[in-house]
């Protein structure tokens, strides 16, 4: 039974992720960090949005390899069908979901909510330690190369997504289009409300799983 809590909810906060990722595309706000790169390249070029964001992430992966050196290990390579894998989900809840709005309150609370379904899906498939996102490997070895922790490599690589998409977007068609409101309370506001739902529900999720809580 642990193992199947374990599976469970690393499923079931990737599939969340996806949602709240989603979510935050449909705010006409921004878009958050970590997918700002493919966003701006989907919408400039018309390419499929999870396509892209598996490219993408496979980039990152690479990264991760060069960044590791002698310290890299073959199931890092897992994240690659992983972002194939969460790209389709992205594709299949950009298909289904049609949120429309008419006032800026709305705006504002389709953001809060993209923010807090994206924490609670990071938090559940983080905590369950199977295949990271890239984003996160990529954060973590970041912070392992420079001896920091795994919140400072998350900000650089927040921070390298968004000024490459400033880049990307300013080159091809004079204006960013990933860059907003939302993008900074992505930054802000997803860390705030991860380390809430983990306060309340990680040690209840680790039991259920099996698991020892750090």
């Amino acid at each position: 039974m642990n193992k199947l809590y374990r599976i469970g909810f690393y499923l079931l906060g990737n599939i969340i992720l996806a949602i709240g990722i989603t979510l935050n595309t449909k705010t006409g706000m921004g878009v958050s960090p970590i997918i700002s790169i493919p966003y701006t390249i989907s919408n400039i070029w018309d390419i499929n949005f999870g396509f892209i964001t598996f490219v993408v992430y496979s980039v990152f992966v690479g990264i991760q390899f060069l960044l590791k050196g002698k310290k890299r290990e073959l199931r890092d390579l897992l994240q690659i069908p992983y972002g194939f894998a969460f790209g389709m989900f992205l594709n299949v809840f950009s298909a289904i979901m049609d949120i429309r709005y008419t006032a800026f309150w709305q705006q504002l609370i389709i953001l809060a909510a993209a923010i807090i379904v994206t924490a609670i899906g990071v938090s559940m498939m983080v905590n369950m330690h199977f295949v990271p996102n890239p984003a996160d490997g990529l954060a973590q070895a970041i912070g392992l190369k420079i001896n920091k922790d795994m919140g400072f490599g998350k900000n650089m690589v927040d921070c390298f997504s968004v000024a490459s998409s400033l880049v990307i977007g300013l080159i091809a068609i004079g204006q960013p289009l990933a860059f907003g409101i939302g993008t900074i309370g992505a930054m802000i506001g997803v860390g705030r409300c991860i380390a809430l739902f983990n306060k309340f529900f990680k040690d209840k999720m680790c039991e259920l799983a099996g698991m020892q809580t750090a």
